[in-house]
C-alpha cells in the first residue's frame, strides 16, 4: 500500500463525547504511524488545547490548528511552519465598539498567547477559566498580529456583528460560527480553511492527493474532505458532511469510529 497521509479532526472525530482519546483510537493511531503513514491533527482548536492531544497519539508529524491559519510541528523547529494572522487594528476595533455591540468577551490568539478581556462564561470550556495578569487583552498586551480572534456575543446580535466585520474588513477576514448553544464568532485571515493545510503537508511529504484519507464530523470538515482522495464522515456527522464524504464511517465518535475504519481500510488489525 502507497503512504498515506491521513488527517484527523479532533472534536466529533478523534475525540470521544468525553472529549478523550480512547485506547484503542491511540493504538490504531500509532501502527498507521508504525507502518510509515504520515497523521496529521487538522482542527480548529487553538494549540494550547491540543498539543496534550498529539502528544498522547506520540505524533511526530505536522498539526494544523485554528482551521488553516497555522500549520506546524510541536516541540520543534520546522522549516516548513507557516501561520497567517489578522490585522490587530481590527481587535482594536472590536475592543472600542465592545458596549455597542454587545461583546460578552474578546479574545485574541496566537500559537503560544492567549489574551482575553474578561473571563468566558462557564458554559465555554474551550477557554481558561482564570485570566493572568499577563492574559488580559489591552492595547499593550496585544503587541503582534493575532493567528484567531473570538468574539462571543448576545444571541441576537450575532448577524449584526457579522455584518459590521464584514463590511469593514471583509477582504481581510473570514469569519466562522462555532457550533452549540453559544453565540460564537471566530475571526481569521481571508481564505483559511483546512483542505489548504491538508495541501500543504501533502507537499512537503511529496504524498499524491489521491493518496490522502481525511476524516471529519461538522462544517468546517466540508472543504477538507472534498479535497481529499477519500473523505470520510463519521458516522456522527451532519448529513451535509455524509453528503460530501466517499464514505462514512460504521461507528460514531463515542465507539472508535475512526480507528475502526483504519483499522480495516490499512488492514491493521494482526
Amino acid at each position: 500500500m502507497p503512504q498515506k497521509l491521513i488527517t484527523i479532526d479532533l472534536d466529533g472525530t478523534t475525540l470521544n463525547n468525553q472529549n478523550q482519546v480512547s485506547p484503542k483510537t491511540i493504538q490504531v493511531i500509532k501502527k498507521a504511524s508504525a507502518a510509515g503513514h504520515i497523521v496529521s491533527i487538522v482542527t480548529g482548536r487553538p494549540y494550547r488545547i491540543s498539543e496534550n492531544i498529539y502528544d498522547q497519539l506520540q505524533l511526530k508529524t505536522p498539526m494544523v490548528n485554528f482551521n488553516g491559519a497555522l500549520t506546524h510541528i510541536p516541540h520543534q523547529h520546522w522549516a516548513g511552519e507557516y501561520k497567517r494572522t489578522i490585522n490587530k487594528a481590527i481587535v482594536f476595533d472590536m475592543m472600542a465598539n465592545r458596549k455597542k455591540l454587545q461583546l460578552e468577551m474578546i479574545a485574541a490568539e496566537g500559537k503560544h498567547t492567549y489574551l482575553a478581556d474578561h473571563l468566558p462564561p462557564s458554559s465555554l470550556d474551550f477557554f481558561p477559566t482564570t485570566l493572568n495578569q499577563n492574559q488580559h487583552l489591552s492595547r499593550n498586551s496585544l503587541k503582534r498580529n493575532p493567528t484567531s480572534m473570538i468574539l462571543f456575543v448576545a444571541p441576537h446580535q450575532e448577524q449584526v456583528v457579522r455584518n459590521i466585520v464584514m463590511h469593514n474588513y471583509g477582504t481581510q477576514v473570514d469569519i466562522g460560527v462555532w457550533g452549540g448553544p453559544n453565540s460564537v464568532l471566530e475571526v481569521v485571515s481571508k481564505g483559511i480553511q483546512k483542505a489548504k493545510a491538508v495541501a500543504y503537508i501533502a507537499h512537503q511529504y511529496h504524498i499524491d492527493r489521491q493518496n490522502i484519507i481525511a476524516f471529519g464530523d461538522e462544517h468546517n470538515d466540508a472543504e477538507m474532505l472534498d479535497y481529499v482522495g477519500r473523505g470520510v464522515a463519521m458516522q456522527n456527522a451532519t448529513p451535509i458532511i455524509k453528503g460530501i464524504a466517499n464514505d462514512v464511517t460504521e461507528f460514531d465518535n463515542d465507539h472508535d469510529g475512526l480507528a475502526r475504519y483504519l483499522e480495516n481500510y490499512l488492514y491493521l488489525a494482526n
